[in-house]
């Protein structure tokens, strides 16, 4: 497995929690937050067909260290906890980057950038990634 083929797995999965976080209104009450807001069951078919295409196709790769991380992601989506969702994808891409630093895997210019990119993608799905008082402290 190549890590290109790992960052369209991960591409896949970070825009199916985009979708999710989009959809959810922009402040949960605390008496909605035990049940929580769920994604579709077709957004978790999709979450978990991909998880089982990266645990087939990873096998006894390098990549293979990153399937726990992976099911703890899909796993807090199935119930509707984003930032339980987002938390294990930034572990994953953490791992990505060690395991180059380690060169344990190769990473191409273009593969860095797409990592990049994603880390700004879970970053902004992050709660309190937008200010609550835009334009404050501005002055009049």
């Amino acid at each position: 497995m190549e890590t290109s083929a790992v960052l369209d797995l991960l591409g896949g999965v970070i825009s199916q929690l985009k979708a999710y976080a989009a959809k959810l209104p922009p402040v949960v009450h605390l008496t909605v937050a035990p049940t929580g807001v769920r994604p579709k069951p077709e957004a978790i078919e999709l979450f978990e067909q991909t998880l089982s295409r990266f645990r087939e196709q990873s096998g006894r790769t390098a990549f293979k260290s990153l399937q726990d991380l992976l099911i703890e992601s899909l796993e807090a989506f199935e119930v509707g906890n984003l930032l339980g969702a987002v938390q294990p994808l930034l572990a994953v891409l953490d791992q990505l980057e060690r395991m180059h630093r380690d060169k344990e895997i190769k990473v191409g210019p273009a593969e860095e950038k797409r990592m990049r990119e994603y880390r700004g993608v879970l970053h902004k799905i992050l709660p309190g990634s937008q200010p609550e008082l835009e334009g404050a402290g501005r002055g009049l």
